[in-house]
């Protein structure tokens, strides 16, 4: 059976029903990809930033606003949430300037602490590191393939 591919890039999300595969390629950023097996529903966000503070717009460039809205519309999409497991991966530290404020690293911790308070058990976990990614995940059976990247 041939599946189609579907690409999302920095501050976007996607669900799906359907046979179809997401990809995105992160580095400081994370994805997190939620699957709810039962129901054969699966989604991936792709954030910049961990939080949103209030000012400016409220987008899906921020980690709470991103993993909030990727739950609504797997639920929206029939998946149920006591079925949802969670994988997230990214948050490198691609810039090795040592900061105060290493993105990737609070980009890691806010998808924990979120799906912890969600409930949303993280089943596997490729984050941190000084590598980009590139990340796939099936809607048919919620597997998903990551590369590292070579330099």
């Amino acid at each position: 059976m041939s599946v189609s591919l579907k690409i999302i890039v920095q501050e976007q999300l996607y669900v799906t029903n359907e046979p179809l595969e997401i990809m995105t390629v992160l580095g400081s950023c994370v994805a997190v990809c939620l699957w709810d097996s039962k129901n054969c529903v699966a989604g991936m966000n792709h954030y910049l930033l961990p939080l949103w503070n209030g000012e400016g717009f409220k987008s899906l460039k921020y980690g709470n606003i991103s993993i909030l809205k990727l739950v609504d519309e797997m639920i929206l999409k029939g998946a149920v949430k006591h079925n949802l497991v969670a994988k997230i991966f990214g948050g490198a530290s691609i810039n090795l300037a040592k900061t105060t404020f290493c993105v990737g690293e609070q980009n890691i911790r806010i998808a924990e602490h979120i799906l912890s308070d969600l409930k949303i058990p993280i089943v596997a976990r490729d984050v941190g590191g000084t590598k980009g990614r590139k990340v796939v995940i099936s809607s048919i059976d919620g597997s998903v393939y990551v590369k590292t990247s070579m330099n």
